[in-house]
């Protein structure tokens, strides 16, 4: 810096805002004191240092396009960009910048605003959750929306969601999106992972190459890829630990620390609130269409999900079929054994039905012991013959139940489209009097 300033040097590092001067290639001929409590380096450290290497890699364009600008004569009030702290965390900077022609250096005043933005991010995501509820219907679609939510929060490129079903004690993954690794296998809370170990302890774990933590052989297993920053954070109802939200990093140039734990651990309380929801929501939904002893479709989503098929085919040409099945003597079950056993036999051939057809068919129970299947495409009538024929074998095995084996099997009707009619109606009523014909023929 030219003789004539040097005596304002010690009153520019008793500033809190940082103070830079620059030349017209973005290199640091000056830094104050606070530059180093901001960006992580000494004064001394940042001379000759190109600004712009300091800079979020997607704040660089746009910084880059300002510091021209300003070379030219413009100036800046309020330009706000991220910078890399040494330490690898985000520092949110609000800048005032002018040239001086007379130096020809650019000269800029720094402005620390992480906080307030923090503030500002949590008051967003915490409002972003709250309405994401209302606009899902499911964990599906909601798992996506949270990952974009934590995303402007902090870095989230390795993400996923951890749930843990204390009734099956199994720990699953149900979004995992990861530049590295496949969603892994469900396995027992006591694998020895650390998301179940966030789980299991209900406290936030952060896990860098500075913590001791990675040398407890208990918490050794690493799911994918050995990461060099791990964050979790306990998912919680009330004060049962239901999840963990997860997010990694495997470079030193994007670290985790204990603001962003903080940060995470405070929108996980809305995070496990909106999980909650969705999934008492999903349950009402599944409840409303389907059977509640054999899990089954039931009449009203069946006639939905057939109506749909109808409105298809319209539109595009296609053939599908039904198949209405009544169990024969499932009368006599029910007077010889009692009910009980009559709901075990129909949770069985339940189970049974779907395993005759494609996950994209449907199987509903329809009545007391009577079954709809809706086969949702085939080439030729006697595709719905064939599948039939499995059906029957299926069902003529022996239930076995504690020390009995129950003896059922089926009668079926087949109707098939456009053969049979086309609408609801007309082919539920052939498929009906075609499997009263069958029973009474057997």
């Amino acid at each position: 810096m030219n003789e004539p300033y040097k005596h304002f040097v010690d009153f520019m590092d008793l500033l809190l805002d940082a103070i830079c001067v620059v030349n017209p290639k973005g290199q640091v001929l000056f830094a104050s004191a606070a530059c180093e409590k901001m960006f992580g380096y000494t004064p001394q450290e940042m001379l000759g240092m190109a600004v712009i290497d300091l800079v979020h890699p997607d704040d660089k364009d746009r910084t880059a396009a300002l510091a021209e600008t300003i070379n030219r004569g413009g100036k800046s009030h309020a330009f706000e960009n991220r910078f890399i702290h040494k330490d690898g965390h985000i520092v949110h900077i609000r800048w005032s910048a002018r040239w001086s022609e007379k130096d020809k250096v650019r000269v800029a005043v720094a402005h620390d605003i992480t906080e307030s933005k923090h503030a500002e991010a949590i008051q967003q995501a915490l409002y972003a959750i709250s309405q994401t509820v209302h606009s899902v219907e499911d964990l599906t679609s909601l798992f996506p929306r949270i990952h974009a939510i934590i995303g402007d929060l902090l870095p989230a490129q390795n993400f996923f969601v951890a749930m843990y079903d204390s009734h099956k004690d199994i720990l699953h993954f149900p979004y995992f999106v990861d530049e590295y690794d496949e969603s892994p296998e469900p396995r027992p809370l006591a694998s020895g992972t650390l998301s179940a170990e966030v789980i299991r302890s209900g406290k936030p774990l952060l896990i860098t190459p500075e913590s001791d933590f990675g040398h407890d052989e208990r918490f050794a297993q690493v799911i994918g890829s050995a990461s060099h920053d791990w964050l979790g954070v306990p998912l919680k109802a009330g004060k049962v630990s239901i999840g963990a939200l997860v997010v990694q990093s495997y470079s030193g140039d994007i670290r985790y620390s204990e603001k962003d734990k903080k940060l995470l651990q405070f929108v996980s309380s809305q995070v496990a609130s909106a999980i909650t929801r969705t999934q008492m929501h999903e349950r009402l939904i599944h409840a409303a269409g389907h059977d509640p002893l054999t899990g089954l479709v039931n009449r009203g989503l069946f006639e939905d999900r057939l109506l749909h098929i109808l409105a298809r085919v319209r539109r595009n040409p296609a053939r599908f079929a039904l198949l209405y099945i009544d169990l024969d003597k499932f009368k006599e079950i029910n007077d010889l054994y009692g009910h009980f056993f009559g709901d075990v036999v129909l949770k069985e051939v339940a189970l049974r039905l779907k395993d005759c057809v494609r996950e994209s068919d449907t199987v509903a129970r329809i009545g007391g012991d009577e079954f709809v299947l809706l086969l949702h495409r085939i080439i030729k009538p006697s595709d719905a013959q064939n599948v039939a024929a499995k059906i029957r074998a299926a069902l003529d095995r022996p239930i076995k139940h504690q020390d009995k084996l129950l003896f059922i099997s089926p009668s079926i009707g087949i109707a098939s489209y456009p053969d049979h009619g086309d609408n609801i109606e007309s082919l539920l009523h052939y498929a009906d009097n075609a499997m009263y014909s069958s029973k009474n023929n057997s």
